[in-house]
């Protein structure tokens, strides 16, 4: 089932998600055959200020249980994060469904 997570970052906190990253790439690396998609959203400066990832797990549990072991979600980087199922409809220009 297909999950979307999006992250906001804290406040003032650029230079704590650079020096996680390299962690949380590691991280990602190691569940890429459950990502969908992921990468950083964009201050109107072109400044990372979050995280969107798409990923395909089991159920809500799992979600939940792949945010939590982030280290990104361990360094308290984010302000929030919102999981919710999610249905693709379009997929490359295509109908999907």
């Amino acid at each position: 089932m297909l999950f979307v997570l999006v992250c906001t970052d804290k406040p003032r906190s650029l230079e704590l998600r650079l020096a996680v990253r390299p962690a949380h790439i590691t991280y990602l690396e190691t569940y890429k055959d459950k990502l969908v998609q992921a990468g950083p959203l964009l201050d109107p400066d072109g400044r990372p200020c979050g995280s969107l990832l798409i990923i395909d797990v089991e159920d809500q549990a799992a979600a939940a249980g792949f945010a939590e072991a982030d280290p990104y979600v361990k360094a308290t980087l984010f302000e929030s994060v919102i999981i919710r199922p999610y249905r693709v409809v379009f997929k490359d220009g295509e109908l999907a469904a």
